[in-house]
């Protein structure tokens, strides 16, 4: 087992308080030797980051920095759960992008999810990935992230 609490401190990443959930679910549930995120929003201390339309209202960059905070409290769910150093490697990434019409640079701003991984988990945070472009997503968000990792 990898000592991935230490990577963070490292990084000078702390995971976040765990996000509650906006409806009828949990943060996070296991299966087997999988763990499975809910989607993560870009929420810091209960408010997101940015709202609107990726694009339009939030640039990209902006977006992209909003990803990056979804995948931390997608680890903060699993870490709630199973501990963050039971993670063995990320499998998948699902990203959402609330996307202006023309936008089609989805898969650039799910890279701030991807790319902290990767700084966090080494080679065990290479992972498959999707990135889709969506009209809406819940409170306004720009970008929602999910999470699978072997554990």
């Amino acid at each position: 087992m990898a000592a991935w609490s230490e990577r963070l401190a490292e990084l000078g990443i702390e995971l976040p308080a765990v996000v509650p959930p906006l409806a009828a679910y949990v943060p996070a549930v296991q299966t087997g030797n999988l763990v499975y995120t809910a989607g993560q929003l870009p929420l810091v201390s209960g408010e997101l980051t940015s709202t609107g339309k990726v694009g339009a209202e939030v640039p990209p960059e902006q977006a992209t920095d909003a990803a990056r905070v979804c995948a931390l409290n997608a680890l903060a769910a699993i870490d709630s759960l199973v501990g963050v150093d039971a993670i063995k490697r990320v499998v998948k990434v699902v990203g959402f992008v609330a996307s202006a019409p023309g936008f089609t640079g989805q898969p650039g701003v799910i890279n701030g999810a991807s790319n902290v991984l990767g700084e966090i988990f080494g080679d065990a945070g290479v992972h498959a990935r999707s990135a889709v472009g969506v009209s809406e997503l819940p409170l306004g968000a720009p970008v929602e992230v999910e999470l699978i990792v072997e554990v």
